[in-house]
């Protein structure tokens, strides 16, 4: 999947895979089945997969109603830490700074 936002191209086929998100049920409006990846270039963040017409891959319907949908969609380093905290603890120290307590 490619995609070209804010003049920054997301690319699947060259991004590095982090982990794989997974989140509700199949018949759940706000379930999704995402990846997150890094970029090799800019190493920013992003999310590419589907989700229900609850979820963040909604899309608004021409009648004002949502449907479920298929995207790509750049993240915040903060939102990147997030997801990544919560589904590949094992590479958090590797992508992000980490202070020790």
């Amino acid at each position: 999947m490619k995609k070209v936002i804010e003049g920054k191209r997301y690319d699947t086929e060259t991004a590095g895979e982090i982990c794989e998100i997974w989140e509700g049920y199949a018949n759940d409006f706000r379930h999704i089945d995402c990846t997150l990846y890094q970029g090799k270039r800019s190493k920013s963040f992003f999310l590419a997969g589907s989700g229900g017409p609850m979820s963040i891959f909604s899309k608004r319907c021409s009648d004002g109603s949502y449907s479920g949908g298929s995207d790509i969609i750049p993240l915040t380093l903060e939102q990147a830490r997030t997801y990544c905290e919560k589904y590949a603890q094992d590479k958090v120290e590797y992508l992000f700074e980490v202070e020790e307590v």
